[in-house]
């Protein structure tokens, strides 16, 4: 069940994210299909690379019975999809707050200390990942 729900969420913040840079792209006058080609192309590849996920930690788990080393291989594959999962999310989120400070000047200001909180937590989860 945690895997549908994870892949309901990526869905519904990939889809929010694609309306609201649909309505930014109308209210800027850039609205291009290219864009939205490539934008939806780039939500669809979010969600193979999050049912990929969820589908390796369902084989590393299996795969750790057999070995009997069930519960390391519980937590292997847990970490790994909470990890492709928290990266998405604020990926996600700091694409439809951009969004909205377009669509919206005058929220700008919140948003953008908001945003630079987020880049920061993304920049940190990127460094991470590379270590």
């Amino acid at each position: 069940m945690q895997y549908i729900i994870m892949l309901t969420i990526v869905l519904g913040l990939a889809l929010s994210d694609f309306i609201t840079g649909i309505i930014k792209g109308y209210i800027t006058g850039t609205l291009s299909s290219s864009k939205m080609r490539k934008g939806g192309l780039n939500k669809i590849g979010e969600l193979i690379v999050m049912a990929t996920a969820c589908g390796l930690e369902i084989g590393i788990k299996a795969l750790g019975h057999y070995y009997s080393a069930a519960e390391l291989a519980g937590v292997t594959g847990t970490v790994t999809a909470i990890l492709v999962f928290g990266y998405i999310v604020i990926m996600e989120l700091i694409s439809i707050l951009e969004n909205y400070a377009e669509i919206n000047p005058d929220s700008a200001g919140w948003i953008a200390s908001l945003l630079k909180r987020l880049k920061n937590v993304k920049e940190e989860n990127d460094n991470e990942k590379r270590n």
